[in-house]
């Protein structure tokens, strides 16, 4: 079979990527594994030694590489500023395009690889005309665009999604019958940095900033209600963990840093029409001149609600949508999708 070129996959020791290095050698490529260890090697060790059980089972190359000043810098110390700043961020998005495809790239460069590829659920397509986009997977239920909506062109131009035409179960059956070692691996669920997920101790362990501790909990009237523990504990949208006593549930609407409280509101009192996006990602369309209507999702998992898309003489776009929506919240990310592909985004800032 003629080879039809050298792709580096990134392999994480999941089922995911472990098939897309399969398919990419089925199809003809050279394929080489590459791992990313982004953390101490003692919490990497598993993700390092299932990646090398797949590569040899597949007869691949595989490489390791230390990435964790790279994942520190970009990834870590923005996910603990956000947090101190009051917002949510969405560490995932960033380590895509900062460390993971700028660190794959790079390595493609040196051994002389035309293409990197990873196991993520969707696909890349080349639009009329001429701009790459990424475009909706197979399986509503896994699709990953969200999460990819910050790469850019010179990025997606070298870049192959193999899963992206699968669904899920299709994707463990090709692991099963190709025997791959982890095809019954379950998938990681948390942020791979915080796997018991207590973000407010991770961030106060990690943080050289001395965070405010208690504060006030208020009603949307500003009246005190409660005590809080530390804005770290809390994002928008969120009813557990309250410990508040006013007999039916009750929701963050708000996160103010400069007055250390969190206002408190009913259900109903979530619900937002507009917000303002800053910085603006690209991808689909070059540029925004007049107002477009989009179909945007407001966090991964968001089935995604019609809007009109403004952009601003910032720089900076605002959304006004159709109807209401819940739990818009500063820090994660607006991704504006037409025909089926990303078009743009955003990161969620004002909200009105």
């Amino acid at each position: 079979m003629d080879k039809k070129g050298k792709v580096l996959v990134g392999l994480s020791g999941g089922v995911d990527s472990s098939v897309a290095a399969f398919l990419l050698q089925k199809e003809g490529y050279e394929v080489i594994g590459i791992t990313m260890q982004m953390e101490s090697a003692m919490a990497n060790q598993k993700v390092i030694e299932d990646a090398a059980l797949v590569a040899r089972h597949l007869g691949i190359t595989h490489i390791v590489l230390d990435f964790h000043k790279e994942f520190k810098e970009y990834v870590i110390q923005n996910f603990i500023r956000e947090y101190q700043n009051g917002r949510t961020p969405n560490p995932c998005i960033v380590c895509n395009r900062h460390v993971k495809w700028e660190a794959l790239l790079d390595k493609a460069d040196e051994l002389g690889a035309d293409y990197i590829a990873t196991g993520h659920y969707a696909t890349i397509r080349q639009l009329d005309h001429g701009r790459y986009a990424i475009c909706n997977s197979a399986t509503a239920a896994k699709d990953q665009t969200y999460a990819l909506y910050q790469l850019t062109q010179k990025q997606l131009a070298r870049t192959l999604m193999p899963v992206g035409v699968y669904e899920k179960d299709q994707i463990r059956q090709i692991a099963l019958e190709a025997g791959i070692p982890v095809a019954t691996k379950a998938d990681s669920q948390e942020i791979c940095f915080i796997p018991d997920h207590d973000y407010a101790s991770y961030i106060e362990h990690n943080s050289d900033v001395v965070l405010p501790k208690e504060g006030d909990f208020v009603n949307t009237q500003g009246e005190v209600i409660g005590r809080h523990k530390g804005l770290v504990h809390y994002t928008v949208g969120q009813r557990k963990g309250l410990n508040l006593s006013v007999g039916h549930p009750v929701f963050v609407k708000e996160i103010r840093v400069k007055e250390n409280q969190v206002v408190i509101c009913e259900s109903e009192e979530l619900f937002t029409k507009t917000l303002q996006a800053s910085p603006v990602f690209y991808m689909g369309v070059e540029r925004l001149v007049e107002p477009t209507r989009f179909l945007a999702k407001i966090r991964y998992g968001h089935k995604g609600q019609w809007c009109k898309v403004t952009p601003k003489a910032d720089g900076s776009i605002e959304c006004e949508f159709d109807e209401p929506v819940r739990a818009v919240t500063p820090g994660q990310s607006v991704v504006l999708y037409q025909d089926n592909f990303v078009a743009l985004g955003g990161v969620i800032g004002a909200v009105k």
